[in-house]
């Protein structure tokens, strides 16, 4: 916590800090990963002209597939959706029994071509959609194609034909018709057989007369393979270490381990803890390349953040031997946690793509907020009492079959939505409220009964439902959820002042069941099977107690100590003899010179902390350069971890010489590699 203290704090040393949500850019020339620390699944990236545009999966979530928009590639802002409500069946509407969780709209394949946008995307029981807009804030158009094409993506080729690759281990190619609709009779083949584990989630390029595909293995360490060819028909070669392994350090958290068999199978479910010894699961895949106006390159793709759902990752990209490399020359495969912002010549305030907490005082919902399968319009209003959003209730068994929920992402790695309720309407049988939907979800709510109402608390895994007696009609709902942690306690108020915690600390986990991470949620719903009353949300405010994560502010011209994370006995960096070693008992001070874009010299009284070429650490004065240069950056759970410029490798204790080496990789989740360092100003 005394970390989170200093954060909130940094109003002088990053300028993102005036900010009270995430954002990735750091304020001083440098960005950090996540680019969203909400939910945004398997990103796809194009740029037309100067500028870059982005969409992703949104599931059975409506409205669907968001369009936002930069200049800078860390910077965005949210444009629109390519549909309100994508209505394919009665499983869309949560109707007769059925559902479309874990389904519903995935995988897009967002391109441009002579003036129009283009997004190819999957469903699942149905043809994949194409959607169309010369404008892409909209409106956009939809068209069924002929065929489902898994994980397709989409090249226009400069001969004037139009390809679409697809496929998960066995990789097709066809040409398209040429409304985009079908596959061209006879064009369809296999130019990639399983054998060459190229995975799923492709994306198609063509660049300076050589054809690459980009896919995603999710199979023990995830990664990124790359094929490519000189010709379409052939022959394709398959690198599997563009990118391997990045999970910058973060240990997989609770899964549901085995899934649940289907989408309807009730709790309670087999949780697995989490578990640091599984190197790379959570480690970056399913994305692609852009190149900038000024003709860098750089990647995007996405990382399993446990619960809080998949982040979109942005990543430098080193060409070498003709292969598209996320991560810098030293270090290929590996992406910095952070780095320099891409040069496209646009200088952008640091800002979020969404506006999180809503006082439902305009027209139309924000845009962060997304229905749980396509609403009863009918039943919800935001104009019936001006000021607030009313949901009138519709009958259903429980939050995972109540119809008219409304949800927005949950954003790490710490939140607090807290949502303002008149229940006067409520009639009995209603249960309105606030949830952290997920499977298993928990909610905080009020129930109206014949004998009154109560604040309840309901856990999905557990079964467990904690129940109190309410007077008063307006009621304050709380969750405080720590996603680092994965557990959230909810709480209660009547006067928005004082809360009591309410119920046991809920579990949140990563599950394949809705296939996103927990959103926050708005309900209510009728247990009696009837249309009862109605609950009025006055607001949502979405706190977060540390908007940087757990970055602390670099300690620019001061001395510090720097301790080995974790180690037992305490182990601190000193030196002797010319070089940095570890010990219980001796200690260095560094003075902490800075190099610009949030690096840093490392002073000792004898001399600065120097790397050399093969990664040995030694001590030396004279003229500063990339041998005494480290980026400063923390890994998601607040460790120092310092990558050296020479070598693009990370410092590290080495327990074999129990010397210093800037050799490694990036932090490993169990922490055992030595590379994580904590520090305390002297």
């Amino acid at each position: 916590m005394a970390r989170v203290a200093v954060a909130l704090c940094c109003l002088v040393l990053y300028s993102r800090c005036d900010s009270q949500t995430w954002t990735a850019d750091n304020g001083n020339g440098t960005y950090s990963n996540p680019l969203f620390y909400d939910e945004f699944s398997d990103p796809d990236m194009i740029r037309v002209e100067s500028d870059f545009y982005l969409t992703g999966t949104t599931m059975h979530s409506m409205p669907g597939l968001p369009i936002l928009h930069s200049k800078d590639l860390v910077n965005w802002e949210f444009l629109g959706y390519a549909f309100e409500k994508l209505d394919l069946g009665p499983e869309f509407h949560l109707k007769d029994g059925h559902n479309a969780y874990g389904q519903g709209i995935w995988a897009p394949c967002l391109r441009y071509h002579n003036g129009t946008f283009f997004i190819f995307s999957n469903v699942n029981g149905h043809t994949t959609q194409l959607f169309r807009a010369t404008d892409p804030r909209g409106p956009w158009t939809r068209t069924p194609m002929q065929r489902s094409l898994h994980d397709l993506s989409v090249l226009f080729d400069d001969d004037g034909k139009v390809y679409v690759v697809w496929g998960y281990g066995s990789i097709h190619l066809a040409q398209l018709t040429d409304d985009l609709t079908d596959i061209v009779p006879g064009t369809e083949h296999e130019i990639i057989a399983p054998s060459a584990d190229m995975g799923e989630g492709l994306h198609f390029y063509k660049i300076k007369g050589k054809y690459y595909i980009i896919s995603a293995w999710f199979l023990d360490v995830m990664r990124m393979p790359v094929a490519r060819a000189d010709r379409l028909e052939g022959p394709w070669e398959v690198n599997q270490n563009v990118s391997r392994g990045e999970d910058f350090g973060l240990a997989r958290g609770y899964r549901l381990n085995p899934e649940p068999p289907g989408r309807n199978t009730p709790p309670p479910y087999p949780i697995a803890p989490p578990d640091p010894s599984l190197q790379g699961r959570n480690a970056l895949h399913q994305g692609g390349i852009v190149q900038t106006p000024r003709g860098e390159w750089w990647g995007f793709s996405m990382i399993d953040a446990n619960s809080v759902g998949r982040l979109t990752a942005l990543s430098p990209v080193t060409w070498k031997d003709g292969w598209p490399y996320f991560g810098l020359t030293g270090n290929l495969g590996r992406t910095p946690r952070i780095w320099m912002k891409p040069d496209t010549g646009v200088k952008e305030t640091p800002h979020a793509p969404y506006k999180r907490s809503d006082d439902f005082s305009s027209k139309q919902l924000q845009p962060i907020w997304q229905w749980n399968h396509i609403p009863v319009d009918s039943f919800w209003s935001l104009s019936e009492r001006p000021g607030y959003l009313r949901l009138h209730s519709l009958p259903a068994n429980d939050l995972w079959t109540a119809l008219n929920t409304l949800t927005q992402r949950a954003i790490g790695p710490r939140s607090i939505p807290t949502v303002v309720m008149d229940t006067k309407g409520l009639k009995v049988g209603d249960i309105a409220g606030l949830a952290l939907f997920n499977r298993p979800y928990a909610w905080i709510g009020v129930e109206q009964d014949r004998k009154g109402l109560s604040i309840v608390q309901h856990d999905d895994q557990t079964g467990r439902t904690d129940r109190l007696p309410l007077t008063s009609r307006r009621v304050w709902l709380r969750a405080d959820c720590d996603f680092m942690r994965e557990v959230a306690q909810f709480g209660f108020s009547t006067d928005g002042e004082h809360f009591q915690n309410f119920g046991e600390p809920f579990t949140m986990v990563y599950q394949g069941l809705t296939f996103q991470g927990v959103r926050y949620a708005l309900f209510n719903y009728n247990v009696n099977r009837e249309s009862g009353g109605y609950a009025d949300f006055d607001s949502i405010n979405v706190s977060e107690p540390s908007p940087h994560g757990l970055t602390r502010p670099i300690p620019y011209g001061k001395q510090i100590e720097l301790v080995m994370h974790n180690r037992q006995p305490e182990m601190r960096l000193a030196s002797s003899a010319n070089s940095l070693f570890a010990s219980p008992k001796l200690s260095t001070t560094f003075t902490v010179v800075d190099r610009g874009l949030g690096r840093v010299a490392l002073r000792t009284p004898e001399g600065f902390v120097s790397v050399d070429q093969s990664g040995i650490v030694s001590l030396r004065s004279g003229i500063l350069g990339d041998s005494e240069t480290f980026q400063w950056m923390e890994t998601f759970t607040g460790e120092l971890i310092l990558l050296s410029l020479e070598t693009h490798r990370y410092l590290r204790f080495d327990t074999d010489s129990n010397r210093i080496m800037a050799d490694s990789p990036g932090p490993r989740p169990d922490g055992k590699d030595g590379a994580r360092f904590d520090w305390s100003p002297i």
